[in-house]
């Protein structure tokens, strides 16, 4: 019994120490089966003490007594079977947690595990993200800043006329700007197959960059490619009626996906919950000139998120069908614009810009701010009294009444963001420097 108990005390911690991270998660037997067949109970053990941010192995050698070597060769291991994240910078190592998503599931399903019992792991995510009216979701969906941006079709962008493209708005931009490309499987296609779900598109279709990119290459989750091969992925895509959608960042960005509304679980979160926007939106959104429109229902049907609808009516004998976009739920992708043969769906900017981060440590803090996690990413140190006694101090202090004031006004948010992102930055350097 006491063996027993030990391995519940094992994972109940790691848990409890993935449900600290800023994406969060949800406490639950499912999730508890997950991490039992990912982790050993050492791999549990030792992560559980791992930070939220990266840290180098000097540093985490030291703060867990172990060996530096030791150490290394844990972590190394643990990396290749996706459990931890692992970076290279200036000729050091780094090491994070991988939290559940981005992390574990995508590190899981982004490649075939012969090792591994995937259906039974892909029936445990699936039961996991939509257990209790979808909790997990809810969850990754809190707050403003998502983890989530879409990009829009460039073909899509009207000519002509003034419109502003931001290059890191262009998918292609994204792949010519990178240092280095990877791809892997669409883990939501991957899952859908073992469910018996999966649509016809290609599986192979999720594009890492830079930092991530090396990592996943380096561990066998990911295969390198070049950025021709990463334009004709995207071009099959497109041609595919895939959605493209990226990380939340302008800057050095580490993926873009090419996502569908029947495996993507993202978007069938949004459907399910009808919460909008899980994913962030282009700066652009359709627009339908109703003196082209058939209603045909082409782009209804084509629309990953259902943004679409087609609406009729009798114009005497006649009836006529038009198509109906929904402003909330649009998330600018321009997949409806590629399906209409008629002319009549365009996308036009949106009458205000989107505000998207710019890096990721920037994501991490409004992130954090927004979800009352600000303790937890400043002073995430698990091997700390100090650490977790301040810790306690500024999580009260963010659940006050005067901070939340402070935060809903947009003319102040600024200002206090930027301070406290300086603060943040000067606390976790080692990670700023990276991602920034």
């Amino acid at each position: 019994m006491g063996h027993i108990s030990g391995l519940e005390q094992a994972y109940g911690s790691l848990q409890k120490r993935l449900v600290q991270s800023i994406q969060g998660a949800a406490d639950s037997p499912t999730l508890m089966k997950i991490l039992s067949m990912l982790f050993s109970p050492e791999d549990a053990a030792l992560a559980r003490r791992l930070p939220h941010k990266l840290a180098s192995l000097d540093t985490l050698s030291r703060n867990l007594e172990i060996p530096r070597e030791e150490l290394n060769d844990k972590l190394t291991d643990m990396a290749k079977r996706g459990l931890v994240l692992d970076v290279e910078h200036e000729g050091l190592r780094y090491y994070v947690l991988a939290p559940v998503v981005i992390g574990l599931f995508e590190l899981t399903f982004m490649r075939m595990r012969p090792d591994m019992p995937m259906k039974e792991l892909a029936l445990l995510f699936e039961e996991y993200f939509f257990e209790n009216n979808a909790d997990f979701v809810r969850t990754l969906f809190e707050g403003k800043t998502q983890l989530f941006r879409t990009l829009v079709r460039e073909e899509a962008i009207p000519t002509g006329t003034y419109t502003e493209v931001l290059d890191w708005e262009r998918a292609t931009s994204i792949i010519d700007s990178a240092t280095a490309i990877s791809v892997g499987i669409c883990q939501c296609h991957h899952i859908a197959q073992h469910v018996g779900q999966a649509c016809s598109r290609s599986p192979e279709a999720c594009l890492t960059f830079n930092y991530a990119a090396e990592s996943l290459a380096r561990n066998g989750i990911a295969r390198s490619i070049t950025k021709n091969d990463a334009m004709a992925i995207l071009a099959r895509s497109k041609e595919s009626g895939l959605a493209q959608t990226a990380d939340n960042v302008q800057n050095k960005v580490t993926f873009i996906c090419n996502c569908c509304g029947c495996c993507c679980h993202v978007m069938k979160g949004i459907k399910a919950l009808d919460h909008r926007p899980g994913i962030i939106t282009s700066n652009f959104i359709m627009n339908v000139d109703t003196s082209k429109c058939k209603g045909c229902g082409k782009c209804e049907k084509a629309c990953p998120v259902e943004a679409i609808r087609i609406d009729k009516k009798m114009d005497g004998a006649r009836l006529i069908k038009w198509a109906v976009r929904n402003e909330q739920a649009c998330l600018g992708c321009g997949v409806c614009t590629t399906v209409c043969k008629t002319g009549a769906a365009t996308m036009m900017q949106r009458s205000q810009r989107v505000l998207v981060p710019e890096t990721v440590f920037d994501q991490r803090v409004m992130m954090a701010i927004e979800r009352g996690k600000l303790a937890d990413l400043i002073f995430d140190d698990p091997e700390r009294l100090s650490h977790r006694a301040l810790g306690r101090v500024l999580g009260a202090l963010e659940k006050t009444e005067p901070l939340k004031a402070v935060m809903a006004a947009q003319s102040l948010n600024s200002s206090f963001m930027k301070r406290i992102v300086k603060a943040a930055k000067k606390k976790a350097r080692d990670f700023a420097n990276i991602v920034a």
